[in-house]
């Protein structure tokens, strides 16, 4: 008897698609928040989306999520058709916004259970993955007291630990570290870093492009309601003019030979160093190295200087969309 379930599609290399979209669109009355959207997450990796405050994230994390209808376009996330089977594609997801969903009003440890409670959870097992959730965050000393009492940190681990009782394997963070201080943030990194290596997928969405940077294998940019760009970090950064290799040198004499080897790089004489333009591809770096090494000497240092993503963010937001980058 042929098989009901729609097979899980698969990349090139094998590996399983967790999120794939395709000509995604989405309005509000004269506002087109999606225009045209393509997306492909594969499973177990971070993919963070970046844009200006409006450009359209939680929108597409609302409706990648089952939370509200595209316009137009397809998707499939964890195998699923997201129009024809939106139950079992909410089976398969967590998702945790912005603003914490924990009820102030009642303990962490009864807010973990209720949770259980929706997932029908048998009361005993619901009881132990709760404990055993609360302790992977520490919050179990805490676990008895109103989630009112908690710090931002505690309530959006908390709010995490809830979003896991059902053991989603694809999880949804809708600018996560929204206020918080910078110790929690790099806690919530951790966390993260945790559950990817778990085999999670994470589909973040952040203000914050240092963890963009830090923690996502792929990003993209979206602006006026279009990707702009898609890469990992380092693709991105090479998209922006201005990145460059800087070569020092102690030996004069060294530095004069490096310097007529290389006549087009930008000189410091005084700092004995020379500059030279560089996208920090290693094609571009190797050719550097065999210009010096042709010429006899080499540097005793050498630093690779490239835009950073906020560089990126600024270039490709700048009040018009382009090109998408493959």
């Amino acid at each position: 008897m042929p098989s009901s379930v729609m097979p899980t599609p698969r990349q090139e290399d094998g590996r399983p698609v967790a999120v794939s979209a395709t000509g995604l669109r989405k309005s509000y009355g004269d506002k087109t928040v999606l225009d045209g959207v393509d997306l492909h997450i594969p499973a177990g990796t971070v993919f963070a989306l970046l844009g200006p405050n409006g450009a359209g994230k939680t929108t597409a994390v609302k409706i990648l999520s089952t939370l509200a209808a595209a316009d137009g376009g397809r998707a499939e996330v964890a195998g699923h058709d997201l129009a024809r089977a939106p139950q079992q594609v909410r089976a398969a997801i967590g998702v945790t916004g912005q603003f914490s969903a924990v009820d102030g009003l009642i303990t962490g440890e009864e807010n973990m259970l209720l949770m259980a409670d929706l997932h029908h959870l048998p009361k005993a097992e619901g009881r132990r993955v709760a404990a055993e959730l609360l302790a992977r965050f520490d919050l179990t000393d805490a676990a008895g007291k109103p989630a009112s009492t908690y710090s931002g940190g505690m309530k959006r681990r908390l709010d995490i630990a809830m979003t896991l009782v059902g053991s989603p394997r694809i999880i949804f963070l809708d600018e996560p570290t929204t206020g918080l201080d910078p110790r929690s943030r790099h806690d919530m990194w951790q966390i993260v870093r945790e559950l990817v290596a778990d085999g999670v997928t994470v589909f973040l969405t952040t203000q914050y492009l240092e963890e963009a940077d830090q923690l996502a294998d792929r990003i993209a940019v979206l602006n006026d309601g279009r990707i702009v760009a898609t890469g990992t970090a380092d693709e991105l950064k090479r998209l922006i003019p201005g990145g460059h290799v800087r070569l020092r040198f102690t030996d004069p004499a060294a530095y004069r030979s490096a310097a007529a080897a290389l006549s087009h790089a930008l000189r410091d004489d005084e700092a004995q160093s020379l500059q030279l333009p560089s996208d920090g591809s290693q094609r571009a770096l190797h050719a550097t190295l065999d210009a010096l090494r042709t010429a006899g000497v080499e540097a005793d240092e050498l630093t690779v200087h490239t835009p950073d993503l906020d560089d990126v963010f600024f270039a490709l937001t700048a009040n018009r969309p382009t090109e998408a980058s493959r």
